[in-house]
Protein backbone atom coordinates (compact mmCIF):
# COMPACT_ATOMS: atom_id res chain seq x y z
CA UNK A 1 0.00 0.00 0.00
CA UNK A 2 1.47 3.39 -0.82
CA UNK A 3 1.47 6.60 1.35
CA UNK A 4 -2.21 8.04 1.60
CA UNK A 5 -1.42 11.74 0.35
CA UNK A 6 -3.26 14.49 1.96
CA UNK A 7 -3.71 18.21 1.41
CA UNK A 8 -4.88 20.37 4.24
CA UNK A 9 -6.40 23.87 3.73
CA UNK A 10 -6.32 25.96 6.84
CA UNK A 11 -2.79 26.24 9.32
CA UNK A 12 -4.77 27.40 12.19
CA UNK A 13 -4.29 25.42 15.68
CA UNK A 14 -5.67 22.38 14.62
CA UNK A 15 -3.86 22.33 11.24
CA UNK A 16 -0.88 22.49 12.80
CA UNK A 17 -1.24 20.11 15.35
CA UNK A 18 -2.44 17.49 12.31
CA UNK A 19 0.85 18.55 10.74
CA UNK A 20 2.60 18.00 14.30
CA UNK A 21 1.20 14.39 13.79
CA UNK A 22 1.82 13.87 10.49
CA UNK A 23 5.78 14.32 11.77
CA UNK A 24 5.67 11.75 14.19
CA UNK A 25 3.19 9.52 12.75
CA UNK A 26 6.03 6.76 13.26
CA UNK A 27 4.90 6.53 16.85
CA UNK A 28 1.20 6.38 16.33
CA UNK A 29 -0.77 3.13 15.58
CA UNK A 30 -1.53 4.25 11.66
CA UNK A 31 -2.31 1.55 9.43
CA UNK A 32 -0.25 2.96 7.05
CA UNK A 33 2.31 6.01 5.56
CA UNK A 34 0.46 9.51 5.58
CA UNK A 35 1.92 12.18 3.22
CA UNK A 36 1.22 15.74 3.01
CA UNK A 37 1.80 16.98 -0.42
CA UNK A 38 0.16 20.02 -0.49
CA UNK A 39 -0.79 23.23 2.01
CA UNK A 40 -3.49 26.43 2.16
CA UNK A 41 -4.09 29.06 4.67
CA UNK A 42 -4.99 32.97 3.81
CA UNK A 43 -1.14 33.66 4.96
CA UNK A 44 1.89 31.78 3.85
CA UNK A 45 4.57 33.79 5.96
CA UNK A 46 2.38 33.90 9.33
CA UNK A 47 4.81 32.23 12.16
CA UNK A 48 3.52 28.84 13.10
CA UNK A 49 4.68 26.36 15.69
CA UNK A 50 5.80 23.84 12.90
CA UNK A 51 7.55 24.16 9.55
CA UNK A 52 5.21 23.73 6.26
CA UNK A 53 8.37 24.55 3.95
CA UNK A 54 8.66 20.82 2.80
CA UNK A 55 4.97 21.02 1.44
CA UNK A 56 3.70 22.32 -1.49
CA UNK A 57 1.94 25.98 -1.13
CA UNK A 58 -1.47 26.57 -2.74
CA UNK A 59 -2.85 30.26 -2.35
CA UNK A 60 -5.94 28.89 -3.44
CA UNK A 61 -7.98 26.12 -1.21
CA UNK A 62 -9.81 25.10 -4.19
CA UNK A 63 -6.53 24.38 -6.30
CA UNK A 64 -5.66 22.53 -3.66
CA UNK A 65 -8.42 20.14 -3.19
CA UNK A 66 -8.60 19.20 -7.18
CA UNK A 67 -4.80 19.13 -6.95
CA UNK A 68 -3.96 15.51 -8.78
CA UNK A 69 -1.46 14.70 -6.43
CA UNK A 70 -4.29 14.64 -3.47
CA UNK A 71 -6.47 12.07 -2.34
CA UNK A 72 -7.62 13.17 0.91
CA UNK A 73 -8.94 16.70 1.21
CA UNK A 74 -8.59 18.18 4.88
CA UNK A 75 -10.48 21.22 5.20
CA UNK A 76 -9.74 23.11 8.50
CA UNK A 77 -10.52 26.92 7.19
CA UNK A 78 -14.13 26.92 8.97
CA UNK A 79 -17.10 28.87 8.13
CA UNK A 80 -20.38 27.57 6.92
CA UNK A 81 -19.82 28.92 3.10
CA UNK A 82 -17.15 31.00 1.15
CA UNK A 83 -14.03 29.42 0.54
CA UNK A 84 -14.54 26.20 2.82
CA UNK A 85 -17.83 25.48 1.43
CA UNK A 86 -16.41 25.94 -2.11
CA UNK A 87 -12.86 24.01 -1.28
CA UNK A 88 -15.25 21.03 -0.46
CA UNK A 89 -17.03 20.80 -2.83
CA UNK A 90 -14.43 21.02 -5.35
CA UNK A 91 -12.98 18.29 -3.82
CA UNK A 92 -15.71 15.84 -3.80
CA UNK A 93 -16.69 17.29 -7.60
CA UNK A 94 -12.84 16.21 -8.45
CA UNK A 95 -13.22 12.73 -6.61
CA UNK A 96 -11.63 13.01 -3.48
CA UNK A 97 -12.35 12.14 0.02
CA UNK A 98 -13.17 14.96 2.59
CA UNK A 99 -12.15 15.26 6.09
CA UNK A 100 -13.57 18.32 7.79
CA UNK A 101 -13.69 19.60 11.60
CA UNK A 102 -15.89 22.21 10.12
CA UNK A 103 -19.65 22.04 12.03
CA UNK A 104 -20.70 24.90 10.40
CA UNK A 105 -20.39 23.77 7.12
CA UNK A 106 -21.90 20.46 8.31
CA UNK A 107 -25.08 21.69 10.20
CA UNK A 108 -25.49 24.00 6.90
CA UNK A 109 -24.91 22.09 3.93
CA UNK A 110 -23.98 18.75 5.00
CA UNK A 111 -27.35 16.80 3.41
CA UNK A 112 -26.02 18.64 -0.11
CA UNK A 113 -22.32 17.58 0.82
CA UNK A 114 -23.26 14.03 1.89
CA UNK A 115 -25.52 13.37 -1.64
CA UNK A 116 -22.54 14.83 -3.81
CA UNK A 117 -19.83 12.15 -1.95
CA UNK A 118 -22.39 9.39 -2.84
CA UNK A 119 -22.66 10.44 -6.32
CA UNK A 120 -18.97 10.47 -6.52
CA UNK A 121 -18.36 7.47 -4.64
CA UNK A 122 -16.56 9.40 -2.28
CA UNK A 123 -16.39 9.71 2.03
CA UNK A 124 -17.22 12.81 3.73
CA UNK A 125 -16.35 12.63 7.22
CA UNK A 126 -16.29 15.36 9.94
CA UNK A 127 -15.74 13.72 13.66
CA UNK A 128 -13.41 16.29 14.53
CA UNK A 129 -17.10 18.45 13.79
CA UNK A 130 -18.45 17.53 16.99
CA UNK A 131 -16.91 17.05 20.46
CA UNK A 132 -13.49 17.10 19.54
CA UNK A 133 -11.59 14.18 21.04
CA UNK A 134 -14.60 11.93 21.81
CA UNK A 135 -15.48 9.68 18.82
CA UNK A 136 -19.35 10.18 19.24
CA UNK A 137 -19.91 10.70 15.36
CA UNK A 138 -18.40 7.30 14.55
CA UNK A 139 -19.68 5.48 17.89
CA UNK A 140 -23.43 6.85 16.92
CA UNK A 141 -22.89 6.17 13.01
CA UNK A 142 -21.55 3.12 12.90
CA UNK A 143 -20.91 1.08 16.72
CA UNK A 144 -24.56 2.01 17.46
CA UNK A 145 -26.19 1.00 14.16
CA UNK A 146 -28.15 -1.56 15.92
CA UNK A 147 -29.72 0.72 18.41
CA UNK A 148 -32.90 2.26 18.00
CA UNK A 149 -32.07 5.42 19.46
CA UNK A 150 -34.47 7.67 21.14
CA UNK A 151 -32.96 10.74 22.31
CA UNK A 152 -29.27 12.41 22.16
CA UNK A 153 -28.19 14.80 24.62
CA UNK A 154 -25.06 16.16 25.99
CA UNK A 155 -22.75 19.02 26.80
CA UNK A 156 -21.30 20.04 23.74
CA UNK A 157 -19.77 23.47 24.50
CA UNK A 158 -16.86 23.29 27.08
CA UNK A 159 -16.38 27.38 26.63
CA UNK A 160 -19.78 27.62 27.90
CA UNK A 161 -18.85 24.45 30.62
CA UNK A 162 -15.83 26.05 32.04
CA UNK A 163 -17.72 29.55 32.67
CA UNK A 164 -20.75 27.39 34.43
CA UNK A 165 -18.99 25.45 36.48
CA UNK A 166 -16.43 28.08 37.25
CA UNK A 167 -18.85 30.82 38.10
CA UNK A 168 -20.45 28.54 41.11
CA UNK A 169 -17.14 26.86 42.19
CA UNK A 170 -14.97 30.05 42.68
CA UNK A 171 -18.25 32.69 42.94
CA UNK A 172 -16.79 35.19 40.40
CA UNK A 173 -18.95 37.03 38.30
CA UNK A 174 -19.83 36.13 34.23
CA UNK A 175 -17.74 38.88 32.92
CA UNK A 176 -14.52 37.49 35.45
CA UNK A 177 -14.79 34.06 34.08
CA UNK A 178 -15.35 34.72 30.51
CA UNK A 179 -12.33 37.07 30.36
CA UNK A 180 -10.14 33.66 32.10
CA UNK A 181 -11.73 31.28 29.39
CA UNK A 182 -10.53 33.75 26.75
CA UNK A 183 -6.85 33.81 28.44
CA UNK A 184 -6.72 30.06 28.56
CA UNK A 185 -7.49 29.68 24.39
CA UNK A 186 -11.36 28.09 25.54
CA UNK A 187 -12.66 31.10 23.92
CA UNK A 188 -12.54 33.32 21.36
CA UNK A 189 -12.14 36.98 21.67
CA UNK A 190 -15.30 37.46 20.08
CA UNK A 191 -17.44 34.37 22.27
CA UNK A 192 -20.54 35.17 20.53
CA UNK A 193 -20.90 31.59 18.63
CA UNK A 194 -19.97 29.67 21.80
CA UNK A 195 -22.05 31.65 25.00
CA UNK A 196 -25.13 31.90 22.93
CA UNK A 197 -25.57 28.43 22.07
CA UNK A 198 -25.09 28.60 18.36
CA UNK A 199 -21.71 26.01 18.45
CA UNK A 200 -23.26 23.82 20.52
CA UNK A 201 -26.45 23.99 17.97
CA UNK A 202 -24.53 22.96 15.25
CA UNK A 203 -22.95 19.78 17.00
CA UNK A 204 -26.77 18.67 17.94
CA UNK A 205 -28.15 19.02 14.57
CA UNK A 206 -25.54 17.11 13.44
CA UNK A 207 -25.39 14.02 15.88
CA UNK A 208 -29.74 14.35 15.49
CA UNK A 209 -28.93 13.68 12.06
CA UNK A 210 -27.05 10.94 12.51
CA UNK A 211 -29.03 9.19 15.32
CA UNK A 212 -32.55 9.37 13.83
CA UNK A 213 -31.55 9.06 10.09
CA UNK A 214 -33.21 12.80 10.05
CA UNK A 215 -33.36 15.42 7.17
CA UNK A 216 -31.07 17.82 8.66
CA UNK A 217 -32.66 21.45 8.90
CA UNK A 218 -30.90 23.90 10.85
CA UNK A 219 -33.72 26.51 10.67
CA UNK A 220 -35.61 24.16 13.35
CA UNK A 221 -33.05 24.11 15.56
CA UNK A 222 -33.93 26.35 18.98
CA UNK A 223 -31.32 27.88 20.22
CA UNK A 224 -30.52 29.52 23.85
CA UNK A 225 -27.40 30.62 25.25
CA UNK A 226 -26.13 31.15 28.62
CA UNK A 227 -25.49 34.76 28.64
CA UNK A 228 -28.62 35.45 30.81
CA UNK A 229 -27.30 33.06 33.58
CA UNK A 230 -25.80 34.73 36.30
CA UNK A 231 -24.12 33.80 40.01
CA UNK A 232 -27.38 33.80 41.60
CA UNK A 233 -29.17 30.88 39.70
CA UNK A 234 -26.33 29.16 39.97
CA UNK A 235 -25.97 29.13 43.72
CA UNK A 236 -29.55 28.81 44.03
CA UNK A 237 -30.10 26.00 41.81
CA UNK A 238 -26.92 24.49 43.74
CA UNK A 239 -29.11 24.92 47.08
CA UNK A 240 -32.05 23.33 45.58
CA UNK A 241 -29.75 20.25 44.59
CA UNK A 242 -29.40 21.47 41.09
CA UNK A 243 -26.67 22.05 38.84
CA UNK A 244 -27.40 24.45 35.73
CA UNK A 245 -25.42 22.87 32.23
CA UNK A 246 -26.09 24.20 28.71
CA UNK A 247 -27.70 20.99 27.18
CA UNK A 248 -27.99 20.30 23.29
CA UNK A 249 -30.56 17.99 22.53
CA UNK A 250 -32.48 15.51 19.57
CA UNK A 251 -35.56 13.89 20.81
CA UNK A 252 -37.48 11.67 18.45
CA UNK A 253 -40.89 12.73 18.54
CA UNK A 254 -44.03 11.36 16.60
CA UNK A 255 -44.20 14.80 14.56
CA UNK A 256 -40.15 14.07 14.02
CA UNK A 257 -37.13 15.58 15.37
CA UNK A 258 -36.99 18.33 18.18
CA UNK A 259 -33.72 19.60 18.17
CA UNK A 260 -32.88 22.56 20.46
CA UNK A 261 -29.93 23.54 23.11
CA UNK A 262 -31.04 25.72 26.34
CA UNK A 263 -30.06 25.88 30.11
CA UNK A 264 -30.98 23.31 32.30
CA UNK A 265 -30.96 22.39 35.46
CA UNK A 266 -29.66 19.02 36.33
CA UNK A 267 -30.18 16.99 39.72
CA UNK A 268 -26.71 16.09 41.18
CA UNK A 269 -27.51 12.55 40.59
CA UNK A 270 -27.82 13.22 36.74
CA UNK A 271 -24.80 11.66 34.91
CA UNK A 272 -23.93 14.87 33.35
CA UNK A 273 -24.42 17.02 36.69
CA UNK A 274 -20.70 16.86 37.79
CA UNK A 275 -19.18 16.76 33.82
CA UNK A 276 -17.20 20.35 35.08
CA UNK A 277 -14.20 22.97 33.51
CA UNK A 278 -13.81 22.14 29.51
CA UNK A 279 -15.23 18.43 28.96
CA UNK A 280 -17.72 17.65 26.81
CA UNK A 281 -19.67 14.71 27.76
CA UNK A 282 -22.46 13.00 25.17
CA UNK A 283 -25.48 10.79 26.71
CA UNK A 284 -27.20 8.02 23.50
CA UNK A 285 -30.31 6.53 24.62
CA UNK A 286 -32.33 4.13 22.90
CA UNK A 287 -33.15 -0.05 22.72
CA UNK A 288 -32.47 -2.60 23.23
CA UNK A 289 -28.99 -0.24 24.67
CA UNK A 290 -30.55 1.75 27.67
CA UNK A 291 -28.19 4.42 27.88
CA UNK A 292 -24.56 5.07 27.77
CA UNK A 293 -22.14 8.11 28.31
CA UNK A 294 -19.16 9.36 26.42
CA UNK A 295 -16.73 12.06 28.61
CA UNK A 296 -13.70 13.69 26.90
CA UNK A 297 -12.08 17.26 25.98
CA UNK A 298 -14.73 18.72 23.61
CA UNK A 299 -12.17 21.36 22.28
CA UNK A 300 -8.40 22.24 21.68
CA UNK A 301 -5.56 21.65 19.40
CA UNK A 302 -4.70 18.11 20.20
CA UNK A 303 -7.82 16.41 20.94
CA UNK A 304 -9.22 18.08 17.17
CA UNK A 305 -6.28 17.01 15.13
CA UNK A 306 -6.16 13.57 16.69
CA UNK A 307 -10.11 13.28 15.79
CA UNK A 308 -8.59 14.42 12.14
CA UNK A 309 -6.11 12.09 11.49
CA UNK A 310 -8.50 9.30 12.99
CA UNK A 311 -10.70 10.22 9.66
CA UNK A 312 -7.53 10.46 7.86
CA UNK A 313 -6.71 6.77 8.75
CA UNK A 314 -10.35 5.52 8.48
CA UNK A 315 -9.61 6.25 4.33
CA UNK A 316 -6.70 3.63 3.49
CA UNK A 317 -9.71 1.67 3.31
CA UNK A 318 -12.66 3.34 2.64
CA UNK A 319 -16.22 2.59 3.28
CA UNK A 320 -17.98 5.03 0.91
CA UNK A 321 -20.53 4.93 3.36
CA UNK A 322 -23.31 7.95 3.27
CA UNK A 323 -21.84 10.78 5.76
CA UNK A 324 -24.72 10.42 7.43
CA UNK A 325 -25.05 6.49 7.74
CA UNK A 326 -28.40 6.89 6.14
CA UNK A 327 -29.26 3.87 3.40
CA UNK A 328 -32.54 4.29 1.25
CA UNK A 329 -34.45 1.63 3.63
CA UNK A 330 -33.79 3.90 6.40
CA UNK A 331 -37.15 5.66 7.73
CA UNK A 332 -36.42 9.52 7.29
CA UNK A 333 -37.68 11.83 10.22
CA UNK A 334 -37.92 15.34 9.46
CA UNK A 335 -36.92 17.91 11.52
CA UNK A 336 -39.51 20.07 13.57
CA UNK A 337 -39.79 22.87 15.84
CA UNK A 338 -40.75 21.72 19.42
CA UNK A 339 -43.93 23.21 20.84
CA UNK A 340 -45.05 24.19 24.12
CA UNK A 341 -46.90 20.94 24.81
CA UNK A 342 -43.07 19.48 26.76
CA UNK A 343 -44.08 18.30 30.60
CA UNK A 344 -41.87 18.39 33.09
CA UNK A 345 -40.52 20.74 36.22
CA UNK A 346 -39.15 23.55 35.73
CA UNK A 347 -36.94 26.08 38.18
CA UNK A 348 -37.96 29.24 38.22
CA UNK A 349 -35.79 32.39 39.79
CA UNK A 350 -37.56 35.86 40.29
CA UNK A 351 -36.77 39.32 42.16
CA UNK A 352 -39.07 40.35 44.38
CA UNK A 353 -39.37 43.73 46.77
CA UNK A 354 -38.54 43.34 50.21
CA UNK A 355 -42.17 43.76 51.59
CA UNK A 356 -44.96 41.90 53.37
CA UNK A 357 -47.11 39.62 50.45
CA UNK A 358 -44.56 39.22 47.44
CA UNK A 359 -44.11 35.55 48.26
CA UNK A 360 -48.30 35.29 48.41
CA UNK A 361 -48.46 37.37 45.63
CA UNK A 362 -45.65 35.06 43.70
CA UNK A 363 -47.55 31.51 44.53
CA UNK A 364 -51.00 32.98 43.30
CA UNK A 365 -49.50 33.98 40.08
CA UNK A 366 -48.49 30.23 39.78
CA UNK A 367 -51.79 28.83 40.83
CA UNK A 368 -54.03 31.06 38.65
CA UNK A 369 -51.96 28.85 36.30
CA UNK A 370 -52.33 25.61 37.42
CA UNK A 371 -48.57 25.30 38.36
CA UNK A 372 -47.87 23.61 41.59
CA UNK A 373 -44.50 24.40 44.05
CA UNK A 374 -42.79 21.62 45.24
CA UNK A 375 -39.82 23.48 46.69
CA UNK A 376 -39.54 27.55 47.12
CA UNK A 377 -36.18 29.01 48.70
CA UNK A 378 -35.96 32.95 49.67
CA UNK A 379 -32.32 34.21 49.81
CA UNK A 380 -32.07 38.11 52.06
CA UNK A 381 -32.77 41.01 50.38
CA UNK A 382 -29.86 42.33 48.11
CA UNK A 383 -28.34 45.83 48.39
CA UNK A 384 -31.19 46.98 46.14
CA UNK A 385 -33.77 46.04 48.96
CA UNK A 386 -34.73 43.12 46.18
CA UNK A 387 -35.20 39.40 47.49
CA UNK A 388 -34.17 36.79 45.66
CA UNK A 389 -36.72 33.63 45.05
CA UNK A 390 -36.42 30.14 43.75
CA UNK A 391 -39.36 27.67 43.00
CA UNK A 392 -39.00 24.38 41.65
CA UNK A 393 -42.20 23.08 40.30
CA UNK A 394 -44.32 20.28 39.62
CA UNK A 395 -44.11 18.66 36.42
CA UNK A 396 -46.54 21.15 33.99
CA UNK A 397 -46.70 21.69 30.44
CA UNK A 398 -44.41 24.55 29.41
CA UNK A 399 -47.29 26.37 27.76
CA UNK A 400 -48.68 26.45 31.09
CA UNK A 401 -45.49 27.39 32.88
CA UNK A 402 -44.77 30.48 30.68
CA UNK A 403 -48.27 31.75 31.18
CA UNK A 404 -47.57 31.93 35.03
CA UNK A 405 -43.84 33.42 33.84
CA UNK A 406 -45.84 36.04 32.23
CA UNK A 407 -48.15 36.74 34.44
CA UNK A 408 -45.11 36.80 37.18
CA UNK A 409 -43.42 39.37 35.08
CA UNK A 410 -46.46 42.00 34.77
CA UNK A 411 -46.96 42.21 39.08
CA UNK A 412 -45.61 45.38 40.55
CA UNK A 413 -43.67 43.38 43.01
CA UNK A 414 -41.45 41.65 40.27
CA UNK A 415 -38.43 43.15 40.30
CA UNK A 416 -36.91 41.67 36.99
CA UNK A 417 -37.89 39.41 34.76
CA UNK A 418 -38.11 36.26 36.08
CA UNK A 419 -35.10 32.77 34.87
CA UNK A 420 -37.28 30.02 33.70
CA UNK A 421 -34.73 26.98 33.08
CA UNK A 422 -35.95 23.72 32.66
CA UNK A 423 -35.27 20.29 34.95
CA UNK A 424 -34.03 17.16 33.72
CA UNK A 425 -35.10 14.15 35.13
CA UNK A 426 -31.95 12.43 37.09
CA UNK A 427 -30.39 9.76 34.86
Amino acid sequence: MGPLRIGIAGLGHVGAGLIELVQRQERLRLPGKVEITGVSARSQSRNRPVSTDAYAWFDDAATLAEDPNVDVFVELIGGSDGPAKFAVESALKAGKHVVTANKALIAKHGTALAALASEKHVDLLFEAAVAGGIPVVRVLRDSLAGVEVTRVSGILNGTCNFITSTMLDTGRSYDDVLAEAQKRGYAEADPTLDVSGMDAAHKAAILSAIAFSADLDFSKVAVRGIEEIGLMDLRLADRLGFRIKLIAEGVLTKAGVVCRVEPMALPLAHALAHVDGSLNAVRIEGDPLGAVVLTGPGAGSGPTASAVMGDVAKLFRPAIRNAFGRAEHHVAQPFVTGDNSEIAPFFLRVRLADKPGTLAALTEALAEEGVSVDKLLQDSADESGASPVAVVTHRCPRAQMQAAVNRIAKLSVSVEDPRLIRIEAAS
